[in-house]
């Protein structure tokens, strides 16, 4: 097996901090130096109050495997810049927040290095990437008098696992964003954030339809090398163990909005995820 990993590059590649990116092989296979991005063009932008869309991103670099072996990780930079570029084309503004204010964890290997609008997008957020603003204080001093805020959003890349499904702050912003009808966004590995929303009461997306990418995906990607081992634990068996129906079994485009939650299953739903959720708000928030 190893002398096969050499030779088709399946090997994943050691990082400085003693984890593992994704080897030559699952790059080649699982990302592109271009997207899909349609242009993001909106003949009528919000120009309303309620224009701001509060981004939770990860700060947490490296995902420690079933096998022990460190995965670097974070979110997927077209998983989070599409829609944010769709959003911002729809007249809305994104605040970047992660749970304590440290910098947001990028998987700067999946950045497409031949897409403009990408590029661009990420030299424009450097600062607020590097210094995002503190979910914590949000929650603690800010949350319950803001009313400027039309969504919640949480972007996709396997770091969403990380720190946030078991964060309070995540779950007091998702029944927030629930009781102020607010949209909530969740994209690819990103739905595993809205575990947070779980109490002692139930599971606030019990009974809902949602697109996730798939588990079965995830058990398969070590052997290209994208993963250096068996993940940790599953999504969507975590999901749909709280009542959740996935209603995709590929790791493709497809997008679902039930009630004000909207969700998109994979990388390549980027730009029709970043489409659908700019259009949902825009009719619904008034």
């Amino acid at each position: 097996m190893g002398i096969l990993r050499k030779l088709f590059r399946a090997t994943p590649i050691p990082t400085i901090d003693g984890a593992f990116s994704p080897s030559p092989l699952a790059i080649k296979l699982g990302t592109s130096p271009t997207t899909d991005y349609d242009g993001g063009f909106y003949a009528t932008p919000y120009t309303g109050s309620k224009n701001r869309v509060l981004m939770i991103c990860t700060e947490v670099r490296n995902m420690t495997m079933a096998n022990g072996k460190k995965f670097s990780t974070g979110n997927h930079p077209v998983e989070m810049g599409l829609p944010m570029l769709h959003l911002m084309n729809a007249g809305f503004v994104i605040d970047v927040v992660t749970p304590t204010g440290a910098p947001v964890s990028i998987e700067d290997w999946a950045m497409p290095a031949d897409d403009a609008d990408v590029k661009r997008l990420y030299r424009d957020y450097a600062d607020a990437f590097a210094k995002p603003g503190n979910l914590a204080d949000f929650v603690a001093s800010k949350m319950d008098e803001a009313v400027s805020y039309a969504a919640v959003y949480i972007p996709g890349g396997h770091g969403a696992m990380l720190g946030l499904p078991e964060n309070t702050d995540v779950g007091k912003a998702l029944h927030w964003a629930h009781e102020r009808d607010l949209i909530t966004l969740a994209l690819c590995h990103g739905p595993a954030a809205l575990l947070a929303a779980k109490t002692e009461n139930g599971f606030l997306y019990e009974g809902y339809k949602m697109t996730v990418f798939p588990d079965s995906v995830d058990k398969q990607t070590p052997m290209i090398g994208y993963l250096p081992g068996p993940m940790p634990w599953w999504v969507c068996e975590k999901l749909t163990a709280l009542g959740v129906q996935i209603t995709n079994t590929k790791a493709d485009a497809s997008c679902h909005v039930d009630r004000r939650l909207v969700t998109g299953a994979s990388p390549k739903a980027a730009n029709s995820f970043g489409r659908l959720a700019a259009e949902t708000l825009l009719k619904n928030v008034s």
